[in-house]
């Protein structure tokens, strides 16, 4: 089986029964938890901040992988950081500095990623591969849970793959959007090694058997 990893959505979850949810997914072994943080000016949409990653904090020393979708990740970050966020993702479609402020997650302790939408080309990270650990290929357009998986991801997420194996650095691929049963072992051949799923996860239960079909969807 491919080294890969699956990362539940929270933001899909019951968040009136959160801890409970937690419990759910962590007993399913899961490899992380995702947290998309909006601001309702990136995308449209305000989603939880740093206050309930906190208190996630409290319940599983699981990865949190942090999804930044606001238009001012360097005023976001060091308190989403500090509230228990172990890896970091902003886009290069919101202007200003990347590698400043990928730069600037590492120095707050956290790993940098770049996220890129469903449009935007693969060669917008091409000058920033020193300074991430990961790429995070949106198959949906961001804001929402629940969207379809946008086709034209998969050829995407291959041309990502060969401009990371060229580039000789070990860099991991991170999908989100639409990820199921279904197509993730196609995403996986084409180079995705972590997968983020929040309606396709929280939307089919009970959990554990749902991890144990993208389990073995992989194999």
């Amino acid at each position: 089986m491919l080294d890969c990893r699956i990362f539940p959505s929270m933001i899909a979850s019951d968040l009136s029964y959160l801890a409970a949810e937690v419990e759910e997914v962590v007993r399913a072994g899961v490899e992380g938890l995702h947290f998309d943080v909006m601001d309702g000016n990136f995308v449209p949409n305000i989603t939880l901040g740093a206050d309930l990653i906190r208190a996630v904090r409290a319940l599983t020393d699981l990865p949190f992988d942090v999804h930044l979708m606001v238009t001012q990740p360097d005023v976001l970050a060091p308190g989403i950081i500090a509230a228990g966020a172990n890896r970091v993702s902003v886009h290069p479609e919101i202007g200003g500095h990347l590698q400043r402020s990928l730069t600037y997650i590492r120095s707050l302790g956290a790993v940098p990623g770049v996220a890129i939408n469903p449009a935007t080309p693969i060669e917008a990270i091409a000058w920033v591969l020193d300074d991430i650990e990961f790429v995070l290929v949106m198959s949906v357009n961001p804001g929402f849970s629940g969207q379809e998986f946008i086709p034209a991801s998969l050829p995407k997420i291959e041309a990502l793959s060969k401009l990371l194996v060229r580039s000789g650095r070990d860099i991991r691929m991170m999908v989100d959007g639409g990820v199921a049963p279904e197509n993730i072992k196609a995403l996986a051949e084409a180079g995705a090694r972590d997968f983020v799923t929040g309606a396709g996860l929280f939307e089919h239960r009970p959990i554990t058997d749902r991890i144990k079909q993208y389990r073995n969807a992989l194999a």
